[in-house]
């Protein structure tokens, strides 16, 4: 009988590790952790079963304007800002390897603080991160100016300088990465940052931000305020000293951001925003069954809770009968569980408003005279936990609300379209234009319809694969904003031109 690997580590365990864990709310400002300057504070409750995590500090103004502040020292004094490329570079690669090894720790908070299942918190969330953070320290030193082509009397240097000092607000559904996506690239090149995490998830990103000053990330680089987005969030986006300021959440309040910046010191402002995206499937696809498998996996992924989620989908009608049916079927293997558990493959929503929001559009659909073939209600209500069952609507039409806007939850539509003609105009009419999916093995008409399509990704018989060096943000209503890839770093510099005249001999 076989004994095993006897070097295999046995699985965590994660319910004993949750009961012992001491979590730490209270914000990062000027490398030290302090409690809000009015000693208020919010409770961190996990939507798994609603335990009380900590409770977290409570930022308002004064604490915006210390962290400000403090950011604003530290670039003045060059504590960061001056330093030469490569020695960020290697306090950044640090602070990477101790994302790292800090993996299963940052995992658990990341589950408990928003619901997302252990094995995609280890999986992915904390690895990507970290090559967030490692792929932008080795971009620091690889940045070069310009010289333009004047003609021989003058020399005209063309440089990208830091801005200063960044404010960085991110959403709740992918707390660590989100984060990660506005530090890479604004701490490579050498600004400081004020970040405002979501008050439905705060604990990874002060968690984070304590791992880079032990990486030797200088005091005052990297400040980080909890709290919620009418107090700190405003105070952050008003703020007359702020030069950037770096958002991703919903449109509404990504709108919100503009007119802060109008109302204060016109600072430049880069919303990543929400979406409604389309996945088209034409009669020339080449595998139904993975189309299917893929549309459920990216639409019940993290609950639902992604604003690049693929929620409509657009099928020829020829399809349209075995589609749902295969659709269906897979929507039953993302039954909501246990986070915890290590086979779960679909977690809880990240709290009570959230999830009464996603009813509210199921019903909506209901009484919009859509079919629901899967799903619809709440579920696991004994845990004390938010669940929703992966829900799977046809007989949708473009107008109804479950197909226009943007649920960020586990619910898909289904709509049929009967040429590529009216499959582009449906899918392109929506207020939103992050990204699309294009299912077709006729290359001609996959290179057709994604050159017609107003998104900011398209997707060619797969959805959502992934890589850093890949931008991703929307046009339209999704915003304007690019994280990921280069083309990030070009948010957190200010182009100057520094004209030398050259006189004759």
């Amino acid at each position: 009988m076989s004994q095993g690997n006897p070097l295999s580590t046995p699985a965590p365990d994660w319910h004993a590790r949750a009961a012992n864990l001491a979590c730490d709310g209270r914000m990062l400002i000027d490398g030290k952790r302090l409690e809000a300057a009015d000693g208020d504070t919010f409770r961190c409750e996990s939507p798994i079963d609603a335990r009380l995590l900590c409770l977290a500090a409570r930022g308002r103004k004064a604490d915006i304007d210390s962290a400000v502040r403090s950011g604003r020292v530290a670039f003045e004094q060059g504590r960061w800002s001056r330093k030469p490329p490569a020695v960020r570079k290697k306090i950044l690669q640090r602070w990477s390897e101790l994302i790292l090894a800090h993996k299963e720790e940052l995992a658990l908070l990341e589950t408990l603080d928003m619901g997302k299942p252990i094995r995609e918190s280890l999986s992915v969330d904390v690895p990507s991160a970290a090559r967030c953070i490692q792929w932008f320290a080795e971009a620091a030193d690889k940045q070069y100016g310009e010289i333009a082509p004047t003609g021989p009397q003058a020399l005209a240097l063309i440089t990208a300088e830091p801005v200063g000092v960044v404010g960085a607000i991110v959403p709740w559904n992918y707390p660590l990465i989100m984060a990660a996506w506005k530090l890479g690239p604004a701490l490579a090149l050498g600004n400081s940052v004020v970040l405002k995490p979501s008050e439905k998830s705060p604990l990874t990103a002060l968690r984070l931000a304590e791992l880079a000053v032990q990486a030797g990330l200088p005091e005052g680089v990297l400040n980080v305020v909890p709290g919620y987005g009418q107090e700190a969030g405003e105070a952050l986006a008003m703020h007359p000293d702020v030069d950037v300021l770096a958002f991703t959440g919903s449109t509404r309040v990504g709108k919100q951001m503009l007119i802060y910046a109008g109302q204060s010191n016109l600072k430049r402002v880069y919303n990543e925003l929400g979406g409604k995206s389309a996945f088209m499937i034409f009669p020339e696809v080449g595998d139904l069954g993975r189309a299917a498998r893929t549309v459920a996996g990216s639409i019940f992924y993290n609950q639902g809770e992604s604003c690049n989620a693929p929620s409509r989908v657009l099928v020829h009608e020829s399809l349209a009968e075995e589609l749902v049916q295969r659709v269906v079927r897979e929507a039953a293997r993302y039954s909501p569980g246990d986070p915890l558990a290590p086979d779960t493959s679909m977690g809880a929503m990240v709290d009570a408003a959230q999830t009464q929001t996603v009813l509210n559009y199921i019903a909506s659909g209901l009484q919009e005279g859509a079919r629901c073939l899967h799903g619809g209600r709440q579920v696991r209500i004994e845990t004390g936990g938010f669940f929703i069952e992966p829900t799977v609507f046809d007989g949708v039409t473009p107008l109804m609300r479950i197909a226009r806007e943007e649920i960020f939850g586990p619910v898909l539509s289904i709509l049929t379209f009967s040429s590529e003609q009216e499959a582009i105009a449906i899918a392109n009419d929506s207020p939103y234009g992050l990204q699309a999916s294009v299912w077709s093995d006729n290359i001609n008409q996959a290179h057709r319809v994604a050159q017609a399509l107003k998104v900011g990704t398209v997707h060619v018989n797969q959805y959502d694969e992934d890589d850093i060096t890949v931008p991703f943000g929307g046009t339209k209503q999704s915003g304007n904003g690019r994280d990921k890839s280069l083309h990030a770093l070009s948010k957190y510099t200010n182009l100057k031109t520094t004209w030398v005249r050259i006189d004759s001999a």
